[in-house]
């Protein structure tokens, strides 16, 4: 349960750290010099949420110290004495103390130009990234250390300046901030366009030192997750180059296309702070370099990717080890596995062929295949977690100090919430328009889950093996969720083609789930 938290709070403290750091970077730069209403309440919403970003930041960063001195305490209470005394905590602490110090400092950023009162918070921000590498695996190798250092902090400050940066331009555009003036989409364009060249040189050279060869990057949880991040990335590049391209050819004063611009930023912003929570997964593995008797190789690998015929038969509960938690895995509890899967499968993929029926070709009663959600949602959580409830002998409340348990009753949540708020949609019964919007948000939190769900954390190969196609699977539940949300965006006509990407993304879910095997 601990390291399972510990991602998730890195992942909030990486996105904190992107919207603090890269809000300087929004507010010096493509805010530089602007004046006049649109100007001056931009800048003061912008100075803003630096400010929250930061105080969120600090809050998470004093969680972590917590969570961490919380899992080494004993009889004697926690080792604060010890704590004190490790570089890790005073890097953590000194971090906490710079993002609330950032908070204050950016409050006086919000004039057109802000002068001497730029140099303490961008030293803060400077000094926020430092720290934040510290933290990071480069601190803890014996080799090349100063280099990686720099390569991490690099590597962070210029995904602060993009995913962060993104962040601000999408803020400063809502709630009545007025549109985005044409230069300063132009300023912001070429900043991120450096971001990105630096963010890819830095990445690369991380790569190298952490991966080290190519059986590595595809026979370890570390490379999988190297992997996860470039697919991301190229999708991020993608719809970058599309807007990089559309602001380039706008006449000031066209609207069109300005909005066009901010419903892709929007899903830029979503997939890049996504990037940042598997970037935080990463740091709880070790790096693939360091894994050489637990890596799998590229033909195990291969055979655990490639469809099965369905297993529809399952195991009886009675021939699990399911009163054992921690007992080796049996064929009994793979088979069990399969068959979750491959069930699972048939409830997605008969969504996705509804819903292809519905949004491409417009069966009218098609439109009700959100119900087959709640299907999957029992049936999910009863099969599950076999050694919990309701099947095993951990009880209800035991559960939830399991990782494992939380993760897999989170996702029936989820599948729940599916369910009722798209089907509320799809009939007409939704009170607000903005109940269209649950199912794409819902889809990207539970891709965010699968691609920071891991049970291999110490990278033994069987369990990589096992969990290997969670990456795959958060993708395309990343594609479901931001192809509605850009359908529902665009509007008609131009919704046609997110509307099939949403559909085929969910039918690729089920006839992945429905082939899945890990024999």
């Amino acid at each position: 349960m601990i390291a399972f938290l510990d991602v998730l709070l890195r992942g909030l403290a990486l996105c904190a750290q992107a919207v603090a750091v890269g809000g300087l970077v929004f507010l010096l730069v493509a805010l530089r010099g602007e004046t006049g209403e649109v100007g001056g309440r931009a800048r003061r919403r912008s100075t803003r949420l630096v400010a929250a970003a930061a105080m969120a930041l600090a809050a998470v960063q004093a969680m972590l110290l917590a969570l961490h001195l919380a899992a080494l305490a004993d009889e004697h209470g926690w080792p604060w004495a010890e704590a004190l005394t490790t570089g890790y905590f005073a890097a953590g602490a000194a971090r906490a103390l710079g993002a609330v110090l950032l908070a204050v400092a950016a409050r006086r950023l919000a004039a057109p130009a802000p002068g001497g009162a730029a140099a303490p918070a961008v030293a803060l921000g400077v000094g926020l990234v430092a720290s934040a590498a510290w933290l990071s695996h480069a601190s803890a190798r014996l080799t090349d250390q100063a280099t990686l250092l720099a390569l991490d902090a690099l590597h962070q400050a210029a995904a602060a300046a993009w995913v962060g940066g993104l962040a601000h331009l999408v803020w400063t555009a809502a709630a009545g901030a007025g549109p985005w003036p044409v230069a300063v989409l132009r300023r912001f364009s070429a900043t991120t366009l450096g971001a990105v060249a630096l963010l890819v040189a830095t990445g690369t050279g991380l790569a190298w030192f952490y991966v080290g060869e190519a059986a590595s990057l595809v026979g370890t949880a570390y490379g999988l997750m190297v992997q996860t991040k470039l697919v991301m990335l190229l999708l991020l590049l993608g719809l970058g180059g599309l807007n990089f391209l559309t602001v380039r050819r706008l006449a000031a004063g066209d609207a069109s296309p300005l909005r066009r611009v901010r419903w892709f930023v929007e899903v830029e912003v979503g997939l890049g702070l996504t990037v940042l929570f598997v970037a935080a997964s990463l740091t709880s593995l070790p790096p693939a370099v360091d894994v050489v008797a637990d890596r799998a190789s590229p033909g195990e690998v291969a055979r655990a990717l490639a469809p099965a015929w369905p297993r529809l038969v399952s195991p009886a509960h009675a021939e699990l080890p399911a009163d054992d938690p921690e007992a080796p895995r049996t064929a009994a509890d793979r088979a069990w596995s399969e068959y979750n899967h491959n069930v699972a499968g048939l409830f997605v993929l008969l969504m996705g062929a509804l819903a292809t029926l519905h949004a491409v070709w417009g069966v009218g009663w098609a439109r009700h295949w959100p119900l087959v959600f709640l299907g999957l949602g029992a049936f999910m959580l009863v099969r599950s977690d076999p050694g919990s409830w309701p099947l095993g002998p951990i009880g209800f409340w035991e559960g939830w100090t399991y990782a494992s348990v939380v993760q897999h009753r989170l996702f029936v949540v989820l599948v729940v919430a599916f369910g009722l708020f798209e089907w509320a949609v799809r009939t007409g019964r939704a009170p607000r328009p903005g109940w269209a919007y649950a199912f794409p948000l819902l889809a990207v939190v539970g891709g965010g889950l699968l691609l920071t769900h891991s049970h291999a954390l110490e990278n033994l190969k069987s369990e990589f093996l096992a969990e290997v196609t969670h990456a795959p699977l958060g993708v395309l539940a990343l594609a479901v969720g931001w192809g509605r949300w850009l359908e529902l965006r665009l509007g008609p006509p131009a919704d046609a083609l997110p509307r099939r990407i949403w559909a085929g993304a969910l039918c690729l879910v089920g006839l992945m789930l429905l082939t899945y095997h890990e024999s």
